[in-house]
């Protein structure tokens, strides 16, 4: 069964801030891999279809009334515990049915004392699985105010053994391990991620395809936007992809172009190059575009939209034509900068002459690879993107981080 998740913070989107977005990040990506979602906060609106919301005035940072009882807290503690007791009946009420509450940064800063002390009588009641997602702290700065070193705000650097700890990166994690005075590693390290799905805005059936392909998994990607026809070489492409497999790289291939199934020759030719594929043993590794078929049934509309989200994901254009008239391909890829490797023919040499990595059609595949290998590790840009989808996509921290921390937390 997937986990029922609730995310909690002061304000969600569309208040503008950096947890928020993580909110709205964390959110999309639960619901994309089905897991019933609901957003509680103080401020914000309903930013997503087919997830649940809860809004509160009392979990806010900026309730009127909150805020002027911490002005004079240990005055007002009678009356900060009796808020807090409303927001643990409230919250109690809110989260029946959800396995994990995942509260960013409330645990950790001091703009609502009550909701702080309601999360931790969550925690110590067993109500729900809670994780304190900590972004920051004031205790790490050194003009924090010093009234935050006595009751009742010593429970903001307090650990709770109720509570499951996550930090977003090792140095963060050094710094609340000094705070909770923790000997002992339990603080786990989820780093923040980027959705490239909203980042790019991907068509709905490219992020299929990515899914069923796991294209944000691949330590290399390239695309060629050709028709299936002879001229285009497509078979040099699959063998020097075998050429990069062989180097131990999770490489891919994406062909976007269609064969016409009317036109034996062509036929024919699609019939070569899915045999010389099974030969090579990379024909899982491609992906031709205009012919694919879901899982679940159904083809991949072809459209520019498509074409431009896969040049959006990939690495390298690979254009190994033997003949061309032009080469517009060459100009799409200057326009979201994505490095061209290409064969060494006149009309790619006038419309991008010290532009492109050039191979000559005699050389070899695996020399072929090792140009395109090298267009990647020594491009910094180039080098970086590759990192970030492997290690920052959310997609990837779920599967690698997210999923097993909440399967061990419930």
């Amino acid at each position: 069964m997937q986990k029922n998740i609730a995310i909690l913070h002061y304000s969600c989107p569309p208040v503008v801030g950096g947890v928020e977005e993580i909110i709205r990040q964390q959110a999309s990506l639960f619901h994309r891999y089905h897991h019933p979602v609901k957003v509680l906060a103080g401020v914000g609106d309903y930013f997503q279809s087919g997830i649940d919301f809860y809004f509160s005035p009392l979990l806010s940072s900026q309730n009127s009334e909150i805020k002027k009882l911490q002005q004079k807290p240990v005055e007002n503690q009678a009356q900060l515990r009796a808020i807090a007791q409303k927001i643990f009946n409230s919250l109690k009420k809110a989260l029946q049915r959800f396995d994990v509450l995942i509260a960013h940064n409330v645990l950790s800063m001091p703009y609502n004392l009550p909701l702080t002390n309601a999360l931790h009588q969550l925690a110590n009641e067993k109500v729900i699985s809670v994780v304190n997602w900590n972004h920051d702290s004031p205790f790490f700065y050194n003009n924090y105010p010093q009234e935050l070193d006595l009751e009742p705000f010593r429970i903001l650097k307090t650990y709770n053994p109720n509570i499951h700890y996550v930090t977003i990166s090792e140095s963060r994690a050094v710094e609340f391990r000094e705070l909770y005075q923790l000997a002992e590693n339990d603080i786990t390290v989820i780093p923040n991620g980027i959705d490239p799905i909203r980042f790019f805005r991907l068509d709905p059936q490219t992020v299929r395809l990515i899914q069923e392909q796991e294209l944000f998994m691949a330590d290399l990607i390239m695309v060629q936007p050709s028709r299936l026809h002879p001229r285009k070489n497509i078979e040099l492409s699959i063998e020097v992809l075998h050429a990069l497999r062989q180097k131990g790289l999770n490489a891919k291939l994406l062909v976007t172009g269609a064969y016409d199934p009317h036109e034996r020759k062509t036929v024919r030719y699609h019939q070569k190059l899915i045999r010389l594929a099974e030969r090579l043993n990379v024909l899982n590794s491609i992906v031709m575009v205009a012919d694919y078929q879901f899982n679940g049934g159904g083809k991949l509309p072809a459209s520019r939209v498509t074409m431009h989200d896969l040049y959006l994901i990939s690495d390298v254009l690979f254009m190994p034509s033997k003949i061309e008239g032009f080469g517009i391909p060459l100009l799409e890829a200057g326009m979201i900068k994505l490095p061209i490797v290409c064969s060494d023919i006149p009309p790619f040499r006038s419309i991008a002459p010290n532009e492109a990595i050039y191979f000559d059609l005699k050389e070899e595949p695996q020399q072929i690879a090792e140009k395109i290998q090298a267009v990647v590790q020594n491009n910094r840009t180039a080098r970086w993107f590759r990192k970030v989808m492997k290690d920052y996509v959310w997609d990837n921290i779920y599967e690698k981080d997210l999923k097993p921390f909440l399967e061990k937390i419930t």
